[in-house]
């Protein structure tokens, strides 16, 4: 058994193999920090490369999140058990008015099997919402999601309205936004700390924002 099973595992989207294999990794006595790094975080970077390149696309990249959701069943009691801690904290939701999902769900599995604590508020999610979960759960970063034009308005509203809150109630909450309609240059524009052109951009981001 090697890491490199784990690897091969989430690389051929083997739902059903990948506790298998996690749980020998661990009886065999690797830590389990590093299976999850060396095993399927590594893989999830391969997948989201490719997805840049434009040789994987939407759906490989929801099975291979799926993949390692299901690794990550056998591996988060444990490391929750031995004190390991989140890369951070991310509240993540789609804006007030917008029901659309499978953007969102993708970015929080990734950033999950990336090693990040998630918070998932869903769809239709009010500014407030957004900003009262993060201060509750003293999260890092607030990623808002938006499928539709008209959605772009709302999210300049959660931007405003988070970028107020760090101020008036002493929080150094990050604000991410993504999603069809949004672009590097509105992101700027409207204020956010950062822009996910896509679900692997996305983890990029998060992760410049929590690495100190």
């Amino acid at each position: 058994m090697t890491m490199q099973h784990i690897y091969d595992a989430v690389m051929a989207y083997d739902e059903e193999e990948i506790p298998k294999l996690v749980q020998a990794e661990l009886e065999a006595g690797t830590a389990p920090d590093k299976v999850l790094q060396e095993g399927m975080v590594a893989a999830l970077d391969t997948i989201g490369e490719r997805f840049s390149e434009g040789t994987l696309f939407v759906p490989e990249m929801l099975m291979a999140a799926e993949t390692v959701k299901a690794g990550l069943e056998i591996l988060r009691p444990i490391l929750a058990e031995a004190g390991a801690k989140p890369h951070g904290t991310v509240v993540i939701g789609t804006v007030k008015g917008d029901l659309h999902d499978i953007g969102k769900n993708l970015v929080a599995m990734l950033l999950e099997g990336a090693g990040f604590r998630i918070v998932d508020l869903g769809t239709d999610v009010d500014r407030e919402l957004f900003i009262d979960t993060a201060e509750k759960e003293g999260a890092d970063i607030i990623a808002i999601s938006g499928l539709l034009t008209t959605s772009m308005m709302e999210i300049d509203r959660a931007v405003h309205a988070i970028t107020k809150a760090n101020e008036t109630r002493n929080l150094n909450i990050k604000v991410m936004v993504g999603g069809p309609p949004v672009n590097q240059d509105f992101a700027s524009k409207i204020g956010a700390n950062g822009y996910g052109e896509d679900a692997p951009g996305a983890v990029d981001r998060a992760r410049e924002f929590t690495t100190h």
